[in-house]
């Protein structure tokens, strides 16, 4: 990879009069198609290591070493996603070749298309049946929803789009003391904001918020903000260093703040019979809706990466990239392989947990998953240069 321009896909498509040409950063793809590896890990968990419940924050009473890092490593993707989804935003909107354009169309359709997407296709991927008893709005919902926000917030001067970023990360947490009991006024908004609960409860069917929105708003802004970064005008070395001092700075942040228990976490740390059991109670953060010591450490450690993955090129990389490009895709598919594989041991072997099949080990779940990137890398791969290639306007949205 060329160390003195910024990295690029150089399986683009070349510039016409008729299109602009689609540059993609090589380090975002990877550092996307790197969490979604620890996405997948993390599901593994959930269909094949449920019977241990985890909790959030993890209880550390029930949960083994292993088990906290495992979960703690899939920590990361949400607020890459979200981050990246705020930052590619800011690309879409300033493309390398050709003139600015405003992202709020795209940002607004394509949020739009992820709330009905986690609705119809993902509630059913982790339930399987239709119409469902209950409806779950995760992480595809939220990032969703907080593409709609930013479709609005910007046309926002870039400064206030910023700040109000900075605004929402660093000050929710001092909004905990706000609850709303069900059918109270401003129970709703304040359940698809904030905290988690039943939306919506009927005889057919409930209607349960996972990921409240609020502080992921935050973190999309915050990525949008971060685009100048990477404009063509910017040496990658500058960039680099840039999202060094960014990603320990965050962490810095972060270990003044828990260290001595003073604000961005509701759950204080303790010191546990040994050093491990301490590092993990320091590392022990709400994530339902994050807190923003869960965010200082997953975005600080994201930028750290993102500014080591700028210059690599490797198999290894080009393997993640190849995830990293067509993100949607393999989030719906490895759910629904996931889904049918369960089924097929569950039929096969039965249950050895109540209903439920579960491995014994943490290793197993890490084996399983490279099984399971193994089938999907090709999948992945012919989907992602039949979206580079195409000019049909629904593909762009995975």
């Amino acid at each position: 990879m060329n160390t003195v321009a910024a990295p690029v896909d150089s399986t683009a498509t070349p510039t016409t009069t008729k299109a602009i040409r689609r540059v993609r950063i090589t380090s975002i793809d990877v550092m996307r198609g790197l969490v979604i590896v620890l996405m997948a890990v993390d599901h593994v968990r959930e269909r094949f290591f449920y019977h241990i419940l985890v909790g959030d924050p993890i209880n550390l009473e029930i949960v083994s070493t292993s088990l906290f890092f495992t979960r703690l490593s899939a920590h990361l993707c949400a607020p890459v996603f979200v981050f990246l989804a705020g930052l590619g935003a800011w690309l879409y909107a300033n493309p390398k070749e050709g003139v600015k354009r405003s992202p709020s169309h795209f940002l607004f359709t394509r949020g739009l298309f992820l709330v009905v997407l986690e609705i119809v296709l993902i509630n059913q991927s982790w339930f399987g049946g239709f119409p469902p008893e209950t409806i779950y709005l995760q992480v595809i919902w939220a990032i969703g929803l907080s593409m709609i926000a930013l479709s609005v917030l910007v046309y926002l001067p870039y400064w206030a789009i910023a700040a109000l970023g900075f605004l929402i990360v660093f000050g929710h947490n001092a909004l905990e003391p706000i609850n709303f009991a069900p059918g109270e006024f401003g129970y709703s908004l304040w359940t698809i904001l904030h905290d988690r609960g039943v939306l919506f409860a009927s005889d057919a069917i409930t209607v349960k918020i996972s990921y409240p929105t609020l502080p992921w708003i935050g973190v999309i802004l915050l990525g949008y903000s971060l685009g100048p970064l990477y404009a063509s005008t910017v040496e990658p070395q500058d960039r680099t260093r840039k999202l060094l001092l960014l990603g320990g700075g965050c962490l810095l942040l972060l270990a003044i703040l828990r260290g001595f228990n003073i604000y961005g976490e509701t759950l204080p740390w303790t010191a546990g019979d040994t050093a491990v059991e301490t590092i993990m109670s320091m590392l022990n953060f709400t994530k339902y809706p994050p807190s923003l010591d869960f965010l200082l450490l997953t975005l600080g450690t994201s930028l750290l990466l993102l500014s080591w993955l700028d210059t690599k090129n490797n198999p290894v990389t080009r393997v993640l990239q190849t995830f990293g490009q067509a993100p949607m895709f393999i989030y719906a598919l490895h759910l629904y392989v996931l889904l049918l594989s369960y089924r097929l041991v569950l039929a096969t072997l039965g249950p050895n947990e109540g209903d439920l099949y579960h491995i014994g080990s943490v290793w197993q779940i890490w084996a399983i998953t490279a099984v399971l990137l193994l089938m999907l890398y090709y999948p992945t791969r012919a989907f992602g240069q039949y979206k580079r290639k195409t000019d049909k306007t629904w593909v762009k949205y995975f």
